[in-house]
């Protein structure tokens, strides 16, 4: 792209400090690569400055929301939460990434530790993988039985109507990707010496044991994507268009206004 080709709108987005920063990190220009990234930090940032809106009406008003994000390994679901949290008030939100259940928690009823983790009034709950791991990850990597498996797909909708009808808005996004875009990643991971922890023994065997992860993606469709709680399909081959569309989602989803909390002003959790 040369610069005769390039729209006023497009100068005022390269010549502000965040397209001047993109512009000039590499020796040679690269106007097209530049407004590329630069569009999508200016509009990721005004989409994080409607997400502390979203925030402010949550805690003022005392509501509750459950987001879930569920989606094939490196998808970039983490990512996505990182940049949907990254400005807003940590005091009223909170991740939740649970590791494998204890033996406790095994004889306990299958949904019970994910309840012990939804919201207070005022605060908002991001799944990084959730309940669904008895929908996907656990059959394909024979961690739970049939008849657990069963159970689960038998209980799972009316556990979501449930969390809906306490007065909880509920959303839950699936990432995808395709086997290739997945092995790329995978590749980066296990080059990077600071990603490397971030592979475990499932991941190594994603790529093997793909079609059966897509058999049982498509139960989960089939079965749990209902009109009170849909799946959200976020096309993730791209990491950019899939956090700026998760974040238009939300925005759109949950009917907030803005209420902006007085500079000091604390809620009473």
């Amino acid at each position: 792209m040369s610069i005769l080709q390039l729209t006023e709108e497009d100068l005022g987005i390269l010549n502000s400090k965040i397209g001047l920063k993109h512009l000039l990190a590499d020796k040679k220009l690269n106007y097209e690569k530049a407004l590329r990234i630069a569009r999508y930090e200016v509009k990721l940032r005004e989409l994080q400055t409607e997400l502390i809106k979203l925030q402010n009406w949550v805690i003022k008003g005392q509501k509750k929301a459950v987001i879930i994000f569920e989606g094939r390994d490196a998808a970039g679901k983490g990512g996505a939460i990182r940049r949907i949290t990254s400005h807003i008030n940590p005091r009223y939100y909170k991740k939740i990434a649970l590791p494998k259940p204890t033996e406790e928690e095994r004889g306990q009823w299958y949904f019970q530790r994910y309840v012990n983790n939804l919201p207070k009034p005022g605060e908002i709950i991001f799944f990084d993988r959730s309940w669904y791991n008895r929908a996907v990850v656990e059959p394909v990597n024979g961690f739970c039985t049939d008849e657990e498996y069963e159970r689960f797909m038998g209980q799972v909708n009316d556990f979501e109507r449930m969390i809906v009808e306490s007065g909880t808005y509920f959303i839950k996004f699936y990432f995808s990707i395709t086997k290739e875009e997945q092995a790329i990643r995978f590749k980066d991971i296990k080059s990077s010496p600071l990603k490397r922890w971030k592979m475990t023994a499932v991941d190594e065997n994603a790529q093997e044991l793909w079609d059966e992860y897509g058999h049982y993606k498509n139960l989960m469709f089939e079965k749990t994507n209902t009109e009170l709680c849909p799946w959200v399909i976020i096309r993730a081959n791209k990491k950019s268009i899939a956090r700026i569309g998760a974040t238009e989602h939300i925005l759109k989803t949950i009917p907030y206004k803005d209420v902006s909390l007085l500079e000091g002003e604390e809620v009473e959790k």
